[in-house]
């Protein structure tokens, strides 16, 4: 296993390959018609979530440098409210786009430096125990991935599917 240019990245690296293995593993079996169901119309569905997963893959690459778009940005940016009206991808679409871009920022959390990792990075938050620089972000990308398996594996017990597994794909670096 390569050695991360920033000892920091020593805690983020693991949790961000452990989150690409429990993606993988929350959304096995679910079908395309159950990912695009929503309880009682309060919820957002499957799609919605993994697509907000990867597109905070697209922020984070970006912020560490990495100039790739996502192509279904204009559906997931910074928590865009789900949208019936809208076409969404399908999860097999996702899951190539989860697969395209995880790679790459998954290396560049290998390349990031001490010095680039301080670097203020304001997103707004106003919040007063909390310095917004990049390193932060990072470590905020890597809470929302949580809460988004989370809330997709509670979705896969509504829908009643089993509960995700916690299998480990050796065949998934990243």
């Amino acid at each position: 296993m390569n050695t991360p240019e920033s000892k920091k990245m020593e805690v983020i690296i693991p949790a961000y390959r452990m989150h690409s293995q429990s993606f993988m593993n929350v959304l096995d079996g679910i079908s395309e018609d159950d990912a695009l169901k929503r309880i009682e119309n309060k919820t957002n569905h499957i799609v919605w979530m993994a697509g907000n997963l990867i597109n905070m893959r697209y922020g984070l690459g970006w912020v560490l440098g990495l100039r790739e778009e996502d192509p279904y940005s204009d559906l997931f940016f910074q928590g865009k409210a789900l949208d019936e009206s809208f076409k969404y991808p399908t999860l097999a679409e996702l899951k190539e786009n989860f697969h395209r871009i995880s790679a790459k920022v998954f290396q560049k959390l290998h390349e990031v430096t001490d010095e680039e990792l301080d670097e203020i990075f304001e997103i707004g938050m106003n919040i007063p125990f909390i310095k917004e620089t990049k390193l932060n972000f990072v470590g905020m990308c890597i809470g929302r991935e949580d809460y988004l398996c989370g809330q997709i594996g509670l979705m896969r017990r509504i829908l009643d599917y089993p509960g995700m597994k916690y299998d480990v794909d050796e065949n998934l670096k990243y």
